[in-house]
């Protein structure tokens, strides 16, 4: 922190403030500096940074515009004034969205900031597979110099269920590699970056199934996708196909899975996250040799309170000059 920052963050009154920053914080990194972030590309606005349960009661009473990770009802309740919740996430499924509906606050999220990350994410779990890594990590811990068979990408066909910001960003990051990409979505007529866009009708994503060599998930969970990929999918699937699910764990049958993977119905999986979440200790899932596991580490980067705050900036220069007439960017409600 510069030490001007430091000068603003211990005068502002979160109270007072044009935005007011909610205290929970991600990743580990602490969420002083995403208020920073937003206080270097708000000059001519204040940003309070409300540090602890009583200061965000009493700070939101007045507040206009907040931004977090999260907002509860019982919070809500308090805020008097909002207009403007502005998640830091993602996703919004966590949010009491019919409450902040009833009460005609605008909700927007952090669609896009994962891009880079989950893409990167996606490519290098793709690859580990590819080249099969995990086989040469087991070969290397027993000091074991013997070949083995590794695949190829190129020619190969992607799935990618989800063409929102992070399906994007893998479509963008795969076609240096000569694969043929499907993408997945509710509106096929939109079309994408995949050379091939379908919806989610049964036969046609069956059909898509059967000449997949890697399946990335990358879409919300909603009642179409929950349970996507269950036995029939895995029964579908190119026996040689390989899994990787950056999305949420429920969008796959996971008894389904362990099944698949014993049986063979699949090369591989990649699972960033899984159902349920954590995942216990005594999970067969942990056991299998073809299985990557990362704890829901994807969404990870160092540059995630900059994206938020280029967006979330904004949307408060939009406020701050139309008020609650204006049109914010990555918004979900109303």
């Amino acid at each position: 922190m510069t030490g001007e920052s430091d000068s603003v963050a211990s005068t502002t009154d979160p109270g007072s403030a044009d935005v007011l920053v909610l205290r929970k914080g991600t990743h580990g990194t602490p969420i002083e500096q995403y208020a920073d972030a937003l206080r270097d590309r708000l000059p001519d606005l204040t940003v309070g940074l409300a540090r602890t349960p009583g200061e965000e009661r009493e700070a939101i009473e007045t507040a206009s515009f907040v931004t977090g990770m999260t907002l509860d009802e019982d919070l809500l309740a308090a805020a008097e004034n909002l207009d403007v919740f502005a998640c830091a996430y993602a996703g919004t499924g966590h949010l009491p969205l019919e409450a902040l509906a009833d009460r005609g606050v605008a909700v927007t999220n952090a669609s896009g900031v994962h891009g880079p990350n989950i893409g990167e994410h996606v490519l290098g779990a793709i690859l580990h597979f590819t080249r099969r890594f995990h086989v040469a990590g087991r070969r290397q811990r027993r000091r074991e110099w013997r070949h083995y068979q590794a695949h190829e990408l190129q020619g190969s066909t992607v799935t990618i269920v989800g063409l929102g910001a992070i399906g994007q960003a893998v479509c963008e990051r795969l076609e240096p590699f000569g694969v043929d990409t499907i993408g997945v979505r509710y509106s096929p007529e939109k079309g994408g970056p995949a050379d091939e866009v379908i919806g989610f009708d049964e036969e046609a994503f069956h059909a898509a199934l059967a000449r997949t060599d890697y399946l990335v998930l990358a879409c919300p969970l909603t009642e179409t996708t929950r349970g996507l990929i269950d036995r029939a999918a895995f029964q579908t699937i190119d026996p040689n196909a390989v899994l990787v699910n950056i999305a949420r764990g429920p969008v796959v049958e996971t008894e389904a899975l362990v099944d698949a993977l014993r049986s063979n119905w699949i090369r591989g999986a990649s699972l960033d996250v899984t159902d349920p979440e954590p995942l216990p200790e005594e999970h067969p899932l942990w056991n299998f040799g073809n299985v990557q596991i990362t704890p829901h580490n994807a969404g990870h980067t160092p540059k995630y309170y900059d994206r938020l705050a280029d967006i979330v900036a904004g949307n408060a220069r939009r406020f701050a000059a139309e008020g609650s007439d204006a049109e914010f960017e990555n918004e979900v409600l109303p």
